[in-house]
């Protein structure tokens, strides 16, 4: 049991540096750039992309904006005035600049990454704006660096997906929010489980899709970590193209039956209660 136990942590371990590479790589572009290969589903030169246009949005920053995210979790989070908000996965800042515009200066906003080069961007650019009320700090945020009980609402995007302590991190937001606290979250869940030959890709973990639950296992972490009113209030569906479904599913010959039989690709943006 103990070398069990051993062996999940060094996968969990093994799969955290290698999208905090990843992410450090993308940080470190200053063109827009996008979570996966750009031959899979949510490239930005992809019809299929996954990313939602925050432009039309009040507190854009178009230099945060990585193109990253599958939702637009604060547009459904519900903030209000005054509110304390945590982004999870916070990247260069887009979500929290969002936030911090519908929390107002008697609010405040924290956001937390666990890639440096990300961290360092998010405040570079918070600083160039003199935003007092935004903090940025580094951190696993299935061991988040943040009081129990001190939030108003969690928001995320497209960033549990792409970790495999997913129970974990529902607990860690539990944690931290406030009695009658709620969350928001926008991320990639599939119809059923992929194939484990897709499983052990290692550019589908940054890429969005291996790391991914099923609709059903995603929903079931929720709920166990004790959260309540849980609803999804948004589904878009992600088509893969051809191209990388003959990349990576093993016949290459991919018909129109074949493509009904592979595993469904959502995003959601989902909510729910502390109570």
């Amino acid at each position: 049991m103990e070398k069990l136990i051993i062996k999940v942590m060094a996968k969990e371990h093994k799969i955290k540096q290698m999208v905090k590479q990843k992410y450090g790589e993308i940080a470190s572009l200053k063109k827009e750039t996008s979570c996966c290969p750009s031959e899979s589903c949510c490239s930005p030169d992809s019809q299929n992309s996954m990313s939602e246009d925050y432009s039309t949005l009040e507190g854009y920053v178009a230099d945060a904006d990585l193109n990253l995210g599958c939702g637009l979790p604060v547009q459904f989070a519900k903030i209000k005035k005054g509110d304390t908000v945590l982004d999870l996965g916070s990247g260069a800042g887009n979500d929290c600049f969002v936030a911090r515009a519908e929390v107002g200066e008697s609010g405040n906003v924290i956001g937390i990454d666990f890639t440096p080069a990300m961290v360092s961007k998010a405040r570079e650019n918070a600083e160039k704006r003199g935003f007092n009320n935004v903090e940025f700090r580094e951190g696993d945020i299935d061991n988040m660096p943040v009081e129990s009980m001190s939030i108003d609402v969690v928001i995320s995007n497209c960033v549990l997906n792409l970790l495999p302590s997913k129970e974990k991190i529902f607990h860690e937001i539990h944690r931290v929010l406030k009695s009658g606290g709620h969350f928001c979250i926008s991320d990639v869940v599939l119809e059923k489980e992929l194939p484990q030959s897709l499983k052990e890709v290692a550019e589908l973990y940054t890429g969005c899709i291996s790391g991914a639950n099923t609709r059903e296992q995603y929903l079931s972490e929720i709920s166990n970590a004790g959260f309540q009113q849980i609803e999804i209030v948004k589904t878009k569906e992600i088509t893969l193209p051809d191209e990388f479904l003959s990349k990576y599913f093993e016949n290459n010959s991919i018909n129109k039956n074949e493509k009904t039989n592979k595993p469904g690709i959502f995003s959601i943006t989902v909510t729910g209660q502390k109570v």
